[in-house]
Parts: C-alpha cells; sequence; structure tokens
C-alpha cells in the first residue's frame, strides 16, 4: 500500500509540471486565438463602415480615431501621436515656445488648466488653475481626447483664439480671448528679503533650471551686507507643472549630499530605476530650507518636493501637491507617428508613490494675501501691565533710564493708536478686498510681491525660528 502510495506521488511529481506547462501553453493559445478574433471583428466593422455608410470615408482616419481610442481607455497621460503631435513631441523643452502658456490634463472628459506659466498671455488674460477649457472658437471640447484639443489649442503666432472657460463659482461659460506668442520662459525669479533669506521661485523644470538656482542663490549671497550671511532659503515650488527630469535630480543635488532622489516602479516591481544625488557641482548643504508647494504642484516639483521630505533637508509647506506621479514614454512607430505610453510610477525615496496622492506638506499653510490679513486683524486693544502707570520692571532702573522707557512706551502707544484707525478708514471706505481664489479675482492680486505673500512671510519666520523649533521637545 505504500509503495502504490509512493509511486503515486512520484507520478504527480514528474505529471505536474507537465500539467502546468501544458495548460500554460493552453491558456497563451487561447489568448492569441481571443486577439485574433477581436481583430477580425475590427476588419468586419471597418469593412462596414467603408462599404454601407452613406458617404466616402477616410479609413486612414478610422484606424487613427480607433487607436485614440484604445489609448484612452488607458489613462489621461498615455496616447496615439499622429504626424502633427508627434513632430511637437520631438520639440526639446528649449525654454521659448510659441502658443498660450498653459499647463493642462483631462478630466473626467473635460481639459482642465493645471496652471498657466507667468507671463504668458493665458496668465495676463486672467486664466487660473482649475479652469476648465469648455470650448475652442465656440466648439465645444467635451469629450474631446488630451491630444486634439492641445492640437486646437496650437496655432500661429499673433493669431487669436477665444477660450470658453467654466470657473467654480462662476455662471455659464466665460469667454477669453487670447493671441498667441512666443512664450519665454523664465524658469528663476529671485529675490534677497529681510535682509539674510534668500526667495527663489522656479516656475518650470526646463534646461539649466539648477544652473539659474545656483546663479541666484550666489547673487543673493553677494548682496548680503550682514556678517551672518546668508541664513535660510524659501524655494517656492507653487503652480510648477514640473519638466525635465534630469534637472528634477539637478535641483534636489544642490541641497543634498548623496542618497536617492526618485525611483520609479514598473510593470515588473522587481525592476526599479534608481536615480541618486550628484555629488559634484555646487552644494548647499547647511543653509536651512523651506519649499512652498500647491494644489498645481506637478510631477519634478512633487519629486524634488519629496525627497527634501523624505531626507528631512526642507520643510514643506502650503497645501497638498497636484499628485502627476507618472512616467511616460514616447515610442517611434515609424518616423511620423507614435505612441506615448506610461511605463512606471515615481516614488520618494522612502518608497512613497506619488501618482493621484501627491506631496503632503509638513505644515499646512492657506493662500491668502498678507494686504487681506492685514486689512483683516482684529482691532485688540488691550491694555498690559506695561500700560499701567508706574508699573514694575523688570530690572531696578535710574532716573534717566526711567525716562527714556516712558517716552519710547507713549510713542508705542500713539503708533498703535494710529495703526488701528488707519485699519478702521481702510474698512469705511472699503478697501479690504475679497479673495475669491488663489491670489485673488482680479491681475493686481495675481502678482503679489514675493515680500507681500503671506505664505511667504510665514515660510520666513518659521526660518527664522528654526533653531528655537529644533530645540523644543514635545
Amino acid at each position: 500500500m505504500k509503495r502504490e502510495l509512493f509511486s503515486l506521488l512520484l507520478l504527480a511529481m514528474f505529471v505536474q509540471p507537465i500539467t502546468s506547462a501544458r495548460a500554460a501553453e493552453a491558456n497563451s493559445e487561447a489568448a492569441k486565438k481571443s486577439r485574433y478574433e477581436k481583430l477580425e471583428l475590427f476588419n468586419k466593422v471597418l469593412y462596414l463602415i467603408e462599404s454601407q455608410y452613406y458617404r466616402e470615408v477616410d479609413t486612414e482616419k478610422l484606424i487613427e480615431g480607433a487607436m485614440n481610442g484604445m489609448m484612452n481607455t488607458l489613462d489621461p497621460h498615455s496616447a496615439f501621436l499622429d504626424r502633427d503631435i508627434f513632430a511637437k513631441m520631438q520639440e526639446e523643452t528649449s525654454g521659448e515656445f510659441g502658443g498660450l502658456g498653459i499647463e493642462v490634463t483631462q478630466k473626467d472628459g473635460l481639459l482642465v488648466i493645471i496652471t498657466p506659466i507667468e507671463d504668458s498671455p493665458a496668465y495676463k488674460a486672467g486664466i487660473k488653475p482649475g479652469d476648465k477649457i469648455v470650448e475652442i472658437n465656440h466648439e465645444s471640447m467635451v469629450g474631446v481626447s488630451l491630444e486634439q484639443a492641445i492640437d486646437h489649442l496650437r496655432g500661429k503666432t499673433k493669431s487669436k483664439i477665444i477660450l470658453g472657460i467654466a470657473r467654480d463659482g462662476l455662471d455659464g461659460v466665460k469667454n477669453f480671448e487670447l493671441t498667441r506668442e512666443i512664450v519665454y520662459l523664465k524658469p528663476v525669479k529671485y529675490e534677497l528679503l529681510h535682509n539674510n533669506y534668500a526667495y527663489i521661485r522656479l516656475t518650470q523644470f526646463q534646461k539649466k533650471s539648477a544652473e539659474y538656482i545656483i546663479e541666484a542663490i550666489l547673487k543673493i549671497r553677494a548682496q548680503i551686507k550682514d556678517k551672518a550671511g546668508l541664513k535660510g532659503i524659501v524655494l517656492d515650488l507653487r503652480s510648477n507643472p514640473g519638466g525635465l527630469l534630469d534637472e528634477a535630480v539637478d535641483v534636489s543635488s544642490i541641497f543634498l549630499k548623496d542618497g536617492i532622489v526618485v525611483s520609479t516602479e514598473g510593470r515588473d516591481p522587481k525592476n526599479k530605476e534608481i536615480r541618486y544625488v550628484k555629488k559634484s557641482g555646487h552644494k548647499e548643504l547647511d543653509v536651512p530650507v523651506v519649499v512652498l508647494i500647491n494644489g498645481s504642484t506637478a510631477s519634478a516639483s512633487e519629486i524634488v518636493s519629496g525627497a527634501l521630505q523624505d531626507s528631512k533637508r526642507a520643510i514643506i509647506m502650503g497645501a497638498q501637491s497636484f499628485g502627476k506621479g507618472s512616467v511616460q514614454s514616447v515610442a517611434k512607430i515609424d518616423d511620423q507617428i507614435g505612441v506615448k505610453l506610461t511605463i512606471a510610477q515615481y516614488m520618494t525615496p522612502s518608497g512613497k508613490k506619488i501618482q493621484a496622492e501627491g506631496i503632503k506638506p509638513d505644515v499646512v499653510i492657506d493662500e491668502v494675501e498678507a494686504e487681506f490679513v492685514d486689512n483683516n486683524r482684529k482691532e485688540s486693544t488691550f491694555i498690559r501691565e506695561k500700560d499701567l502707570k508706574g508699573h514694575l520692571t523688570a530690572t531696578i532702573e535710574t532716573e534717566e533710564e526711567r525716562k527714556a522707557r516712558e517716552v519710547t512706551e507713549l510713542k508705542e502707544r500713539i503708533e498703535r493708536t494710529e495703526r488701528y484707525k488707519q485699519l478702521r478708514e481702510k474698512k469705511k471706505k472699503g478697501k479690504t478686498k475679497e479673495v475669491v481664489a488663489v491670489g485673488g479675482d482680479d491681475e493686481d492680486n495675481r502678482k503679489i510681491a514675493p515680500k507681500d505673500d503671506y505664505q511667504v512671510n510665514q515660510a520666513i519666520n518659521y526660518l527664522k525660528n528654526i533653531g528655537l523649533i529644533k530645540s523644543l521637545k514635545f
């Protein structure tokens, strides 16, 4: 009995791999057969349209339409690239291009603006992040593919275009007439604030972005007259739509000594591509850094934010980022057409995925105007200990010191009273602006100087007190 059982087990050991192999082969054959059947079905439908549709059709357009439909079943960033679009995709990010200056994506069949590029026609016209393009030249764009919509947006320099915009809080469709221009990207803007703090805004990751940042830091250092030198850097990545991966690595490498910047996970989780910090080049390893992000911070911007956050090299402030963490590759089908295909997802050094999650800030700060905050301060007129006549001082004073202190305190009270009076006058005259959205609703509100930017000021306040914050134990 035992011998028979042993023989059966041996037989099972040899038969199992053969059976599994045959089953796998059978499944593969079945899949091939199913694919051929579906292709035959496609041919039948194509033949039916060509032979029975009420007018002549362009077979090439039909096939391209079918391929577009196939790519649209994948994700918003995968697309079939026809001759025109493929030719445009071959152009490198060189720093200037013709167009409107907007970064767009597609959501629920609608074309959604991620962000307008600063100083572009769209930015000057008042286009905002989150606006939905529902019409182009009065033609509906609802349900149109992302690549087709982009093709409608492009045109000759100096040509006009009318965008029909749907905006939250706005009834109906608002038309914006724009003139296409050569958009010159100014990737880095910088300013010295509070004598010792560098404000650096990066609008897009294009060629030499890291070099521009290094140049800005060196110029700011040269401006500082205080012996204390540079005390902190505010890196502003708000509404930065991303760009070149290599530049994201280079920018991160300015502030990091070593380690991982980003990794990508493809179809096979075991095959990961890892991008490391570049050890050569200019380094800023000791100066405290705050990175500002918002809901329009995307792609390469999220890579930098995630790398600096995971390494604890910077504090991330603002609002949760956009969440564009997928990797696209453009493959040539022939010399004229191609396919843009999502092949992987980005992950931060700690292994967190960015896609649809975004980067969560360490400190959440809403975007409001400094002027709005000033104009809406509560008019508190508390009487403090030092306002009491003959109050006790912390130290023993001479008569001369006492008189000097009383003069100073009197001046402070007068100034405080005058400040409250001015606030009341502003409110009476209706000068307090209503903040409808990020940056306000008019063009003046969109161009807030860094020194008047509420979030920038909060970032600098953090940098000023970073020593105290680090010393605290909770």
